[in-house]
Formats: structure tokens, sequence, C-alpha cells
């Protein structure tokens, strides 16, 4: 039976790293991206490049229906996945609470929360030894704004990210017995372009300067405790929740 893993947000940044790492894992990829299509299908070509099978697919995780033909896709082109990495996620807006817009709030739960849910669903019925399905992993992307709050800035996002780690637990004790892992990494700021794009630059340089270990996360340093949860390594782990913070 194939490896077949299908990662959410993996244009770029955490999840394009993760890609690598999975095809270099002898999995076949699913790189899912909601717009940037050519940075998908250079991350595809990478996997392709270390002797697997890979796909771009085009999906919004927000809409369930999207969500369900991103999977059709991947089950068409590669077969059914094995791992899930629920990886797309957005921050929104820094933004003090009392001042926080309903469009921000609602896309950052509709993506992170919803999102996770959504994919979780569909992987569910494709992994579980239930329904026929083989057991599989599912990784979901959490944040050390989970327990830290992120007061001033994010807590809107903090919010969601405490979400996700509620719902790899739950999940985690319900599919257990039929041969499904679930965990979570809670992954410290990491030098991708996420908060570029939502108006606030400078914030992984004011982190890696409180940060025990002087920096800012890689994508390679999450990514890679995304796999080694992904694989037998990791076993006995599951409705864990894998702190990536850089002592912070």
């Amino acid at each position: 039976m194939n490896n077949i893993a299908i990662i959410t947000g993996a244009g770029r940044g955490i999840g394009a790293a993760t890609a690598r790492l999975a095809a270099q894992a002898g999995y076949d990829v699913c790189v899912n991206y909601a717009a940037d299509k050519a940075s998908a299908e250079a991350v595809a070509g990478a996997c392709r490049d270390a002797g697997v099978r890979a796909v771009a697919v085009a999906a919004d995780v927000s809409d369930p229906a999207q969500v369900e033909t991103l999977f059709e896709a991947c089950d068409e082109a590669l077969g059914r996945c094995t791992l899930l990495v629920n990886n797309a996620g957005v921050v929104g807006a820094a933004s003090m609470v009392a001042k926080l817009d309903d469009a921000t709030l609602r896309r950052t739960f509709e993506v992170n929360v919803f999102g996770t849910v959504y994919c979780s669903r569909e992987a569910i019925w494709r992994m579980s030894t239930a329904a026929g399905g083989h057991g599989g992993v599912i990784v979901n992307l959490s944040s050390i704004a989970a327990t830290l709050g992120s007061p001033g800035e994010y807590v809107h996002y903090a919010a969601s990210k405490g979400a996700v780690e509620t719902f790899t637990i739950g999940l985690a004790k319900e599919v257990g017995r039929v041969g499904i892992r679930v965990n979570a990494v809670q992954a410290g700021t990491t030098a991708t372009g996420i908060h570029a794009s939502s108006g606030n630059p400078s914030r992984p340089d004011a982190v890696a300067r409180e940060a025990p270990l002087g920096r800012v996360a890689t994508p390679e340093d999450i990514a890679e405790a995304i796999i080694w949860l992904a694989s037998d390594k990791a076993g006995y782990a599951t409705g864990s929740i894998l702190r990536v913070g850089g002592g912070l």
C-alpha cells in the first residue's frame, strides 16, 4: 500500500516544506493550494524530483464542497490518503478584540477551524478500518498562540488554534479504535510570508528577540515535527500537542 499525503496550504511556507519532506519519506503527495497555482506546481515538481507521484489541487478548505473535490481529485490521481496534514491557515489582520472586524473573525475560524474539521471528516471516511480503510494519520497545525493568547494582536487567531487543539484531542479519542492517530504541532512564529500578508511584517523579528533560542522557526523546523508524528516512530502518540516554539 502506497503512503499518500494530502497537505493543505502546501504551496508555500510550512506546507511546502512538509510536502518536500513527505516526498523524501516516500509519500505520494497531493499539494493543496488556494490561489497560487505556480507555487503549488513548483512544490509538486520538487516532490516528483524526489521520485514520488505528486499533484497540485486547488481548493479553499473553508468550503466543504471544495474539500470534497480535493479529496476526490487525490483519490483519482494518487489513491486514498493515509496522511492528512491540516496546515492551511490564516492569521487575519492584527487587531485588538474591541476593534476586530466581523469579516476577519469569520474568515479566521472558517479556514483554521472549519477547514480542519471538513478535511478531517473526508480523511476519516477514507482511513477508517470500520469503513474498509487501512488506517492513517492526521496532523493538525496549531500555534503557541493557543496557550500564550497573543493579546493586543491576534487573540482571534489564538482562539481558533485553541479550538484546533481541543478538536485534536477529542478526535483522537473518537477514531483511535478505527486505526487513525490524530496529533497536532503547536508551532512557534515561523519565517514565512504569513505575517507580511497580514500587515505585520516585523513580528518575526520581534519574536526572535524574545525567544530563548534567539530566532524564529524555519518552515523545516516545523515540518520535521509533522513528519515525525506521521511516522511509525510516533506510533503510540495520539491526542498529543507537540510544542515546537523555540522555548516560548
